[in-house]
């Protein structure tokens, strides 16, 4: 990488992460001094591993529903495109630790449900690819690892 790039993760030099972890990837300060504090929040090595997509549109329509549970300043939670984790965004909260908190408590919840909040063709655009299970699979390997997602390197 020669070029310095507008999106901060095209500046990541994804061979060198060490998946899983939760990253701060910026600060964006608002015209009236809001702080809006967006996350990289990784599940599996870039480029060795990637969530299926019907276990990741699960665990998407579940922790978008549960992480509001544990926290009232989230913005948005959503997937990357590259099948390896999501983007949590945060508006005037900085604390890293509570994020930690706020995702093994979200987590922990997609491990109890019983079902996909919003799976059905009026709240869900693609309502016939979804799996319980692997949203399941998929949060608990990444509760199997918690001790190291603050190691990115």
């Amino acid at each position: 990488m020669t070029q310095k790039m507008n999106v901060e993760s095209f500046n990541l030099d994804h061979t060198k992460v060490k998946a899983p972890y939760v990253r701060l990837v910026g600060i964006t300060e608002g015209a009236n001094g809001d702080k809006v504090h967006k996350y990289d929040i990784r599940f599996t090595q870039p480029n060795k591993a990637h969530m299926e997509m019907d276990g990741l549109h699960s665990i998407e329509h579940l922790m978008a529903e549960n992480i509001r549970n544990h926290s009232d300043a989230v913005l948005d939670i959503g997937p990357m495109g590259c099948q390896t984790g999501f983007y949590l965004s945060l508006i005037n909260h900085d604390n890293y630790d509570e994020v930690l908190d706020m995702l093994e408590k979200t987590l922990k919840d997609v491990l109890e449900a019983t079902e996909v909040p919003a799976c059905n063709e009026v709240q869900c655009g693609w309502a016939a690819n979804h799996s319980l299970e692997g949203a399941k699979e998929i949060a608990e390997e990444m509760l199997k690892h918690k001790d190291a997602w603050h190691e990115v390197f």
